[in-house]
């Protein structure tokens, strides 16, 4: 399945017309060692799987991608789609298989596989079924690509970002789940629809678990360098804390109102991972609210949770958290939400 049908082998008796169409010129050196290969695989070709994908193709963030998924047919024409779009294309290779011995040598590992819940399934059993799902996906991707970075995007993503930390038997470092990264552009986005300017000049962070116990960082949050709450405390402008508990909440729920609308989340995802990759793999060592290990930092001692914080990364993956300034009531709703994963785990047994 790696290779289309179109090889270069097309002239009579298999003839490799790719040496037989260039002359090579004379007195020349092997490629320099120094010329970096850059390979990224998906797990998971489903709606989230493909954006991502596709966001990696359009941004040319990789020389090589890697499509895995148990479903072979599906797999085969995600990959034919994709090659078939190569002359609009920066040039990628595109390779597909159900067996992980693709992904080898990979320098990031997206996993977006997940199972979906069964009408009058428990959440705690989906739960379960996707724990399983990992335990036969995680090990095969440490076992080719040992150095890479683990980047989890399937729900509950803090859980299965842990899940994966202990399967993997990497360094906490090298394993980060997509966290809270689209819930922070969906606030920036909302503050920015507010204050009517460009969400790129919105600093903004939610933190916490990827769900409903998120946590808003009001305190911090700045325009175009302009602290907003102080900016409001200086101006002496009145402002009601339940508007800003309005917004969050429209953050929360954004997700449930997109699937409810076209049955799944896909575009938004792809961008939001599509921004973690480039960040790791082209060491830009910008700021990104994602799943890291949070044991230590702001008084979460409870055990070792994922949950997201926000994280400098580059091409090591977490090279530290940074030192915000919290409220006491954002630390102690940070806990809380560490609470509420550590309870999901509880019941797992892990």
């Amino acid at each position: 399945m790696q290779k289309s049908p179109s090889a270069s082998s097309l002239g009579p008796g298999g003839l490799d017309l790719a040496q037989a169409f260039f002359k090579p010129i004379q007195n020349t050196n092997p490629p320099a060692s120094t010329k970096r290969h850059t390979k990224i695989s998906v797990i998971g070709v489903g709606n989230v799987g493909m954006a991502i994908a596709q966001t990696i193709l359009t941004q040319d963030l990789a020389d090589e991608l890697a499509l895995v998924d148990a479903k072979s047919d599906k797999l085969r024409g995600e990959m034919l789609d994709l090659q078939h779009a190569a002359a609009f294309l920066p040039r990628t290779k595109i390779n597909a298989s159900v067996d992980y011995s693709v992904t080898a040598g990979s320098d990031l590992c997206i996993v977006t596989a997940g199972a979906r819940q069964n009408p009058g399934e428990s959440r705690l059993n989906l739960l379960q079924r996707n724990v399983a799902l990992f335990s036969n996906i995680i090990p095969p991707l440490a076992k080719y690509s040992p150095d890479s970075i683990l980047l989890i995007v399937s729900n509950p993503v803090d859980v299965l970002t842990y899940v994966s930390w202990k399967l993997s038997g990497f360094p906490s470092n090298r394993v980060i789940g997509s966290g809270t990264n689209l819930d922070s552009s969906r606030f920036r986005f909302m503050i920015a629809d507010h204050l009517d300017v460009n969400a790129q000049d919105v600093q903004a962070f939610i933190v916490g678990e990827h769900g409903d116990s998120s946590v808003a960082l009001w305190s911090s949050i700045s325009i175009g360098g302009v602290p907003v709450l102080s900016f409001l405390k200086n101006q002496q402008i009145a402002y009601e804390k339940q508007t800003l508990e309005n917004i969050h909440k429209a953050v929360v729920e954004s997700a449930y109102e997109v699937i409810s609308l076209k049955g799944y989340t896909s575009w938004a995802i792809g961008y939001s991972v599509a921004n973690l990759a480039r960040s790791l793999l082209r060491d830009q060592r910008k700021i990104h609210p994602v799943s890291v290990l949070a044991k230590g930092f702001y008084g979460i001692d409870g055990g070792e949770v994922f949950l997201s914080l926000p994280a400098q990364l580059g091409r090591g993956g977490v090279l530290g958290v940074t030192n915000i300034h919290l409220t006491d009531e954002e630390v102690q709703r940070l806990r809380k939400s560490a609470e509420t994963i550590l309870e999901v785990q509880s019941q797992l047994g892990l």
